[in-house]
């Protein structure tokens, strides 16, 4: 699952506090700070199943050397995205319509992580996501918790090495400083910060795990070029 995102050099036992702000954040754009292009993206993508629709159509980040990590601007400018890039993408243009900048970080065994952007819709979490992998990406609005909504994804993780360990909520406005909207640099501080917050252990059952890992295997096995996706819960996939 090379969609997801690598933790760099970090123990898997260590886990740092994110330090305190020292200075304000940069504040929310407003429509005269887009572009026009963005600013014509930004209109016709209102809801989160919409923004889901144009992330999964969106060509998925094969960049070498996991040398980029663009803004929402650098995702427009180069019209492709990996995990984290399509998270960050999902929060500045969601942000124009009153949701949180909240990003939800997956933690996995293998130190492969993945990121979605976090909202609610009428008092349920759901997820927006981008992913090489077809049960990686978003979830409806349908959950009762954050713990409901992480599980959703431990089948779906699943593969020779990934399993899920924890996760994490983060406020990009108080995770970041720099400008995780329309920065034309890559925003490197974002992914730091993701690392370095506090994650909550995820106990899954060993039996459920290795039951899954022997469906993923026999099913790639039988269909090396197909999306795996005989989990039973896909009704609940934003795709």
């Amino acid at each position: 699952m090379g969609a997801r995102m690598s933790r760099r050099s970090r123990s898997k036992r260590t886990i740092q506090k994110v330090p305190k702000r020292q200075t304000e954040a940069v504040r929310k754009p407003s429509a005269t700070d887009f572009t026009s292009q963005e600013r014509r993206l930004i209109k016709t993508l209102r809801t989160p199943a919409q923004v889901q629709r144009f992330l999964s159509a969106l060509p998925y980040n094969w960049e070498k050397k996991k040398d980029t990590l663009r803004t929402f601007r650098g995702v427009v400018r180069h019209h492709t995205a990996h995990c984290l890039e399509a998270a960050i993408t999902a929060a500045a243009i969601l942000e124009q319509y009153g949701h949180s900048p909240l990003l939800l970080s997956l933690e996995s065994q293998d130190d492969l992580d993945h990121v979605v952007f976090l909202f609610k819709n009428n008092g349920k979490y759901g997820s927006i996501g981008r992913s090489r992998d077809f049960g990686l990406h978003g979830r409806k609005p349908v959950f009762r918790s954050l713990r409901d909504l992480v599980m959703s994804y431990v089948d779906t993780y699943v593969d020779g090495s990934g399993r899920i360990t924890g996760y994490g909520v983060g406020d990009l406005n108080d995770l970041v400083i720099g400008d995780w909207r329309l920065s034309a640099r890559n925003i490197w501080e974002v992914e730091r910060a993701l690392i370095a917050m506090p994650h909550k252990k995820l106990k899954t059952s060993g039996r459920r795990y290795e039951k899954t890992l022997r469906q993923f295997r026999s099913f790639k096995k039988k269909f090396p070029n197909r999306p795996v996706d005989f989990y039973p819960n896909r009704r609940q996939w934003m795709v």
